[in-house]
């Protein structure tokens, strides 16, 4: 996916992120499988009808980006306990996080798309419908409000380590 020969289009459409091994406190069950792993997240590209961002875009950001630019990335890292840190006015988990953050999903996350010329009109339902425990918006997936709990914690330690050592 990071080289230039990427299989992934530079079109628009939808993705899905499965785990082999998601992080211990994510609840499995109930969750659509997929050749063994478990659908935990599902994303579009574009999120809306003037936006450039193609899939391959926004699957790199998710893959090798930072927490700021990513929501699956920071929901991986504050289940994970990395650690939030300011860099300029946003939030991430650092150099050394970051690339420890890539690491794990790169022997463990799995990700398919699809490609279709207005996915911001679908992604809702498909969220609704399958409930993938790492997507927040518009989910009723019962660990949804554990998981807004633990990454608004990451938040305020970042800003409290931040008071404390300016």
């Amino acid at each position: 996916m990071l080289s230039r020969a990427s299989p992934v289009p530079s079109e628009s459409g939808l993705y899905a992120w499965t785990f082999g091994e998601p992080p211990g406190q994510v609840p499995v069950s109930g969750c659509v499988e997929i050749a063994g792993r478990s659908l935990l997240y599902i994303g579009v590209a574009p999120s809306r009808v003037n936006s450039r961002r193609t899939l391959r875009d926004r699957l790199l950001t998710h893959y090798a980006g930072n927490a700021a630019g990513s929501t699956l990335r920071l929901t991986l890292g504050c289940l994970l306990g990395l650690p939030l840190v300011r860099k300029g006015s946003r939030l991430t988990f650092g150099t050394d996080g970051e690339q420890a953050l890539s690491s794990w999903m790169g022997e463990r996350a799995f990700v398919s798309w699809v490609v279709h010329p207005r996915p911001w009109e679908i992604e809702s339902q498909l969220v609704a419908m399958h409930q993938p425990p790492l997507n927040i918006e518009g989910n009723g997936h019962a660990f949804t409000p554990r998981l807004r709990e633990i990454r608004a914690a990451a938040r305020a330690r970042a800003r409290m380590a931040e008071l404390e050592h300016p």
